[in-house]
């Protein structure tokens, strides 16, 4: 690792970006996203360089009408080799629909608070981890990959400033309880450095950082230089959206997640390898938001 001044400059070394502009920018845009518009946005993404890319949800279409025609795209799209494909279940009947699709890698969601875990899954900590037990151990068989979330892990909507040592905790859980991989989420987006320095201190103590991402939205602009501060502390995985797509619906004031764009020229100004095109990113983003269909007819 290339150093300057005592502090690592991270020259050469590679990065992981998780794109979830399919699943979590998509599942909250206004209008309609025709499916074939969906297909063709994972595929450029693809194209463009992203090696993860978060495709859809298979939660019940009722909750995330958006993303009602998962089984859809991920039966439609082109898989190229050496990209995974990860989709989001909330249990075991979306994990069945997800296997039928021919889904080889999942997300699991839960949050830092119950009061957040109500709001989005309707149910508390401890019994989200009852739901997502069966569909560990069928995906373990499965030879499944498992990824976590820890929803506001820096703030809640519903009950303030989170502590680290909570926030951490539910990730350890989801480690303890078979994922490869966990992404630490700022739902919110009001993450100031010194919190992400106070949880990336805990989170170093407590977790294996080569399977942690953070997640990061850019609600008050400072996405970028935090994913900066974790990348300075080791942290090499990080989620972001073409074009800054997204938010969460069920958390009130959140505005989009960071630019996938933003984040690789972050890097590439420091000689960092994302292996992602960001214009080609930026022109994928363009292109789905143009295929967006904003007055639907009503139905007889």
């Amino acid at each position: 690792m290339s150093r300057q001044d005592g502090v690592s400059t991270g020259i050469g070394e590679q990065i992981t970006i998780v794109e979830v502009g399919p699943r979590d920018g998509l599942q909250n845009e206004a209008g309609v996203i025709p499916t074939a518009a969906k297909i063709a946005f994972i595929e450029s993404l693809a194209a463009a360089g992203a090696r993860v890319i978060e495709a859809t949800s298979f939660v019940t279409p009722a909750a995330v009408p958006q993303l009602a025609d998962a089984g859809e795209v991920m039966k439609s799209i082109r898989r190229q080799p050496g990209v995974r494909y990860p989709v989001l279940v909330p249990n075991e009947k979306g994990y069945d629909r997800a296997r039928d699709a021919g889904v080889d890698a999942i997300a699991l969601f839960t949050a830092a608070t119950e009061a957040f875990c109500q709001a989005n899954i309707r149910c508390s900590i401890d019994e989200s981890f009852d739901r997502f037990a069966p569909v560990i151990e069928r995906a373990r068989a499965d030879r499944t990959w498992i990824r976590g979330y820890v929803s506001v892990a820096f703030d809640c909507p519903y009950s303030g400033p989170v502590p680290a040592e909570s926030a951490v905790a539910v990730a350890r859980r989801l480690f303890d309880a078979g994922c490869d991989e966990v992404s630490i989420a700022d739902t919110l987006g009001t993450a100031t450095a010194a919190v992400v320095q106070d949880l990336l201190t805990v989170a170093t103590d407590e977790l294996p950082i080569e399977h942690v991402a953070l997640h990061f939205h850019d609600t008050y602009g400072h996405a970028v230089s935090n994913i900066g501060i974790a990348f300075d502390r080791g942290y090499r995985i990080f989620d972001s959206a073409a074009g800054g797509l997204g938010g969460c619906p069920f958390a009130p004031g959140a505005s989009g997640n960071v630019a996938t764009e933003a984040v690789v020229r972050s890097f590439d100004a420091r000689d960092v390898m994302s292996g992602i095109d960001s214009a080609a990113v930026e022109r994928a983003a363009a292109d789905v938001l143009q295929a967006r269909i904003d007055d639907v007819a009503p139905t007889e």
